[in-house]
């Protein structure tokens, strides 16, 4: 088993487009995901090129690939960004077959330490929806700290939701 997670390039966020654009309305939903927010393809493709045109640490966001025996299995991005501070991160499993199967958890761990040095963090955020039960499960193998569960809107994909915040810290 070959797992390669490395920051993801232009070429590459076509995953995280087709993930989303091809998620069943039931998936999107154990996400927290209101599809009426969902840009469209050509929207999205825009928005990424505009993102990889900025230097990193004026990026909004900063985009990881999780690869599997050279397959694209998932993808963690980071957002919210505060360089040399804090930002907070996502992880989504994109070959179903693979989720709730414990590959979350090393892949979440090698994002976390592309995060911590690219952005110079101290701390590190993921608030997944509180219903759904895997990313939980997977921050907190991953060494993330519980803080507290909340409502919120999470993000601009996101609807009100109750989520739950984890941390990790350097």
């Amino acid at each position: 088993m070959n797992l390669d997670i490395r920051e993801m390039t232009l070429d590459e966020t076509d995953i995280v487009i087709d993930y989303f654009l091809a998620s069943t309305p039931e998936h999107l939903e154990t996400m927290g995901v209101d599809p009426t927010r969902m840009p469209g393809r050509a929207i999205w493709s825009s928005r990424f090129k505009e993102l990889y045109a900025r230097p990193i640490a004026e990026r909004p966001n900063l985009l990881v690939v999780w690869r599997l025996d050279n397959q694209p299995i998932g993808f963690s991005s980071c957002d919210k960004i505060v360089f040399g501070s804090r930002a907070n991160m996502h992880l989504h499993v994109v070959v179903p077959e693979l989720r709730k199967q414990g590959v979350g958890v090393e892949c979440v761990r090698r994002s976390v330490e592309i995060y911590f040095r690219t952005l110079a963090l101290k701390q590190l955020f993921c608030e997944p929806n509180a219903y759904n039960v895997a990313p939980n499960r997977t921050l907190q193998k991953a060494g993330f700290k519980y803080v507290k569960t909340y409502k919120t809107v999470p993000g601009p994909l996101n609807y009100h939701q109750a989520v739950t915040r984890w941390v990790t810290e350097r």
